[in-house]
């Protein structure tokens, strides 16, 4: 039974020899040759491809096998054994093609995915990872590799490495970063709250909006749009830190000024500067040159310097070189392909042979991703090279259009939507002012009423008081002169009580107040002669005021 190591190995060279780059089709296909390489292949390549056949018939010519684990000089087996035999010279054995490896390289933070081909070697590997994170290569071990130390000038098909691999950098001399502080830094920034002034371009409002440094980008988006009603992927903002790549990065991480930070927002351009933008696009072409092609140089020399061509080119592309000649270039650019047009470009270049080059590659951008229109060998004319560009540009111009229309319909399903949301908004508008008004004239009622409450208790309060403190009444038989008044009131009843002659005329105010007629607020009349009594001197006593034995008065409101 092989140990893990050596089925490693094995699955490494299987896969090397049949270009299966699926590991677990790789895996199923050698347990099923309970892990025997020779036989496994035998079942996976074509005859024709590496197996001895008869130059004239579909016969197998008997000779001896080969068997990688057994000695030169071992006898031949049968010709019904699953083996290699000896190719005849005059047939030609398939050229194996070079592997591509997938490294993901960690350090400290980061991720970094390289690929490359089996042929490069380690120092390859660390001149990639030291344009990635700003290392130099001599301060850069390279750690992870399952055979251990590896030296720079190892090339990696002597790894036997599988197609995705794990690696990790260290630098011990180069200082840590302070990560403790940083920790702490954020934590502190992750409690504080921000203020971010916001202004509204097109109505030239200012927002004032406190967030937690927790909160994203996105939930800071999407409360402008519950103030602005602008959807998030309309907005437009000017402001943002250049650190705040990713909507999903918190406050804290995106580098806005403690405590107070100023933002713009507006609305993205109208479907007609859209349409100006998508006009103003262009393909982009990138030709990738290979020295080693005997069609390089009659590519450039006609292609490359027919006018019809470099102006065709410069007027409806944006173009790119690259040159795969060297390994090191080919990986680095796969690298790029992989990162920013996506894994179908770089495959669509893999699978180039050297004598198809160059190549030309045009690509268009969709949404959000990146298509291949179409890949031009160096086989080809000027003709045809010419009506190949053209047929880009025209599906390039239709998917314009059916962009155009998809933003047209977009925005006026948006503009439905904005309408409708002002209305809804006027509409809440509408019901929360008189919500608002019925409340302030409640409020005010019931001020009103409070007062009208306050003042009622407050008369009653003094109309006991008065009350309280009046002289007792004496009886008609009294010693001491006595004044019999009759006063009518506005409703036409009337107030009798007796005073002594003596008493001051203040008496009979406090009298009249008692009973709800404060003096301040009603006059108090007499008829023969007629006259204010309300404007004599209160402290005079009744008899010099001549109420005296009896008089009839009349209480008159004021005016």
């Amino acid at each position: 039974m092989a140990s893990n190591m050596d089925r490693e190995m094995i699955l490494a060279d299987f896969q090397a020899c049949t270009g299966i780059e699926n590991i677990d089709e790789a895996i199923t296909l050698l347990e099923q040759n309970n892990w025997d390489l020779v036989a496994a292949i035998n079942g996976v390549i074509p005859q024709e491809n590496g197996i001895l056949q008869s130059e004239y018939g579909g016969e197998t010519i008997p000779g001896p096998a080969f068997n990688p684990a057994s000695h030169p000089a071992s006898a031949p087996t049968s010709s019904s054994s699953s083996a290699f035999r000896p190719v005849m010279p005059s047939r030609q054995i398939v050229e194996r093609q070079p592997r591509m490896l997938d490294f993901r390289v960690e350090y400290r933070d980061r991720n970094v995915d390289v690929v490359l081909e089996d042929t490069c070697t380690v120092g390859e590997i660390k001149q990639i990872l030291e344009n990635e994170l700003q290392i130099p290569v001599s301060k850069m071990l390279l750690k992870g590799w399952k055979t251990g130390d590896v030296e720079d000038s190892t090339v990696l098909k002597s790894l036997h490495l599988p197609k995705n691999n794990s690696l990790y950098v260290l630098t011990p001399d180069l200082p840590p970063p302070s990560s403790s502080s940083h920790a702490g830094a954020l934590q502190e920034s992750l409690n504080q709250n921000f203020m971010l002034i916001i202004t509204h371009r097109e109505v030239q409002r200012e927002y004032n909006l406190n967030f937690s440094g927790s909160s994203t980008i996105q939930e800071v988006k999407r409360n402008v749009y519950d103030l602005t009603s602008i959807p998030v992927r309309h907005q437009l903002w000017e402001g943002w830190p250049t650190s705040a790549t990713d909507d999903s990065m918190c406050l804290a991480e995106s580098g806005l000024s403690y405590p107070c930070h100023r933002l713009t927002v507006g609305r993205r351009s109208s479907p007609a500067q859209t349409r100006e933008q998508s006009e103003e696009r262009k393909l982009l072409a990138i030709y990738l040159h290979h020295d080693e092609s005997v069609l390089t140089n009659v590519f450039c020399s006609q292609m490359l310097c027919a006018e019809s061509i470099v102006s065709y080119l410069s007027q409806n592309f944006i173009t790119w070189a690259w040159d795969l000649t060297k390994d090191s270039n080919r990986a680095r650019f796969l690298t790029m392909c992989n990162r920013h047009f996506g894994s179908v470009v770089a495959q669509t270049i893999r699978t180039q042979k050297t004598d198809q080059f160059p190549l030309f590659l045009i690509i268009m951008g969709k949404r959000s991703s990146n298509e291949v229109l179409n890949v031009i060998q160096g086989n080809t004319t000027v003709d045809e090279l010419m009506m190949r560009l053209m047929a880009a540009m025209e599906i390039f111009t239709a998917q314009q259009q059916e962009d155009i229309k998809d933003e047209d319909e977009r925005e006026a399903r948006e503009n439905v939507k904005r309408e409708q949301d002002e209305a809804y908004r006027l509409s809440l508008e509408a019901d929360r002012a008189k919500r608002e008004a019925h409340e302030r004239e409640m409020a005010e009622q019931f001020r009103l009423e409070q007062i009208r409450k306050e003042q009622e208790e407050e008369r009653e309060a003094i109309r006991l008081s008065l009350e309280q403190a009046l002289p007792p009444e004496p009886k008609e038989e009294n010693a001491e002169p006595v004044s019999k008044l009759r006063i009518r009131t506005p409703s036409g009843e009337f107030l009798e009580r007796r005073f002594l002659a003596s008493n001051k005329l203040q008496i009979v105010f406090d009298f009249v107040a008692s009973k709800g007629f404060p003096w301040d607020e009603y006059k108090l009349l007499s008829t023969f002669p007629r006259r204010d009594v309300t404007q004599l001197d209160p402290n005079k006593s009744l008899l010099e005021v001549k109420l005296f034995p009896q008089e009839t008065l009349f209480l008159e409101a004021k005016e």
